[in-house]
């Protein structure tokens, strides 16, 4: 069923209450239980730990619990609404780890916008979980944030609305490609969005070998020398566009392999038609994408949305399960580009049996991709010599 279908009643019945609730692990039916759970039996646990902390890992639920943070500035299609309004949206979040990673985590929204006041919460906090999914925090303040958290923590962090959709969007390109019988390495890649998710894709495809990469904002195409660019853009006019273009959109699709929006904005189809041929569109901005998916498929051979009522839909939820899971499973202090690669691979074979360009992605519902995902993650950190 798509959200189209669906009535807000039901929308409205299925939060009513929240999405989450704790469960015990153990049953309480009588004294014995409660003085194993609880005290007197408890304190002999907390003893050990206070003697080993290491302990905590095994006998304390934190090793394995996701903290997945955001102060509510940049909500998917809803823009800055605030932590409380981005609650549902964090618990929906915590629902997707516990459904597709069987991982604990547990939604913070914090009512700052101070990253200094957000990195000492998380490090004050730190003793209570194990990692940080980091979500819906404004461009370009998020970069910061998840570098200083990376920095203070000792625990896997990742920026979802970067590396989760660069992971997958680097999945489907694979995808694509493979179709197509195409080379990224052969391939210029046009970015309309410099924001997280464009940014972290841009990183992501250079890491992968794409040809060229041109990144686009909303006054045109990023190249070094342009003025006004923040230390974020400057560094991608160094790591992009070599080729040189300057203009906007019109000048960077001509000619061009892949088309990735990432932005608000809208696609003239005129301009799809100076693609090179069999282009790949992935119009990815919801719930309106940059170009319908019927526009552009006149022209282009492949075409992904973010949405669920088209095909190729690329979706976050197919990496962040498997990636902090696989991460966690290894005990990774943090997530290296290398170990997104991974996912990225891990995702696209899952895909394999099945390509076609209407399947360049699998389901997120597909119950190997968090498992590959995880396995191929936890592998990745052994090599990186990131795990304890």
């Amino acid at each position: 069923m798509s959200q189209a279908q669906v009535s807000d009643e039901e929308i409205f019945s299925g939060h009513e209450g929240g999405k989450l609730s704790v469960t015990a692990n153990r049953s309480i039916t009588q004294a014995r239980d409660l003085s194993i759970a609880y005290t007197p039996g408890v304190a002999k646990v907390s003893r050990a730990i206070a003697d080993d902390a290491a302990l905590a890992q095994r006998y304390t639920w934190a090793q394995r619990l996701v903290a997945v943070v955001s102060d509510g500035t940049a909500v998917l299609g809803l823009g800055d609404i605030g932590p409380s309004a981005a609650l549902p949206v964090m618990e929906g979040k915590s629902v997707l780890f516990k459904s597709f990673a069987g991982l604990n985590s547990i939604p913070l929204v914090l009512d700052t916008v101070d990253v200094d006041e957000i990195v000492e919460t998380l490090v004050r906090l730190r003793p209570s979980f194990g990692a940080v999914n980091l979500e819906d925090v404004a461009a370009p303040r998020c970069f910061e944030l998840e570098e200083r958290l990376k920095e203070a923590l000792d625990c896997p962090v990742m920026h979802d609305d970067q590396h989760g959709t660069a992971i997958v969007v680097l999945a489907a390109l694979r995808g694509a490609n493979m179709v197509l019988d195409q080379a990224l390495a052969d391939q210029r890649v046009v970015i309309s969005g410099a924001g997280a998710a464009g940014v972290a894709c841009a990183k992501i495809l250079r890491a992968a070998g794409a040809g060229d990469i041109v990144v686009l904002d909303s006054k045109g195409i990023i190249h070094e020398g342009r003025s006004g660019l923040n230390p974020v853009k400057e560094r991608l006019a160094a790591d992009t566009n070599s080729g040189g273009l300057r203009g906007g959109l019109a000048e960077a699709l001509n000619g061009a392999d892949v088309f990735i929006g990432l932005s608000s904005s809208t696609v003239d189809e005129g301009l799809l038609s100076t693609m090179a041929d069999d282009s790949i569109v992935f119009a990815l901005s919801n719930p309106d994408p940059e170009v319908h998916p019927d526009v552009a498929a006149r022209h282009a051979s492949i075409v992904a949305t973010g949405r669920s009522d088209f095909p190729n839909q690329i979706n976050n939820v197919l990496a962040f399960p498997g990636v902090f899971r696989g991460a966690l499973d290894a005990g990774a202090r943090a997530i290296t580009e290398n170990m997104k690669l991974a996912a990225a691979d891990a995702i696209a074979s899952v895909a394999a049996d099945k390509l076609a360009p209407d399947h360049i992605v699998p389901s997120p519902l597909d119950p190997r991709v968090a498992a590959e995902v995880a396995a191929a993650v936890a592998k990745a950190a052994e090599a990186d010599e990131v795990t304890d």
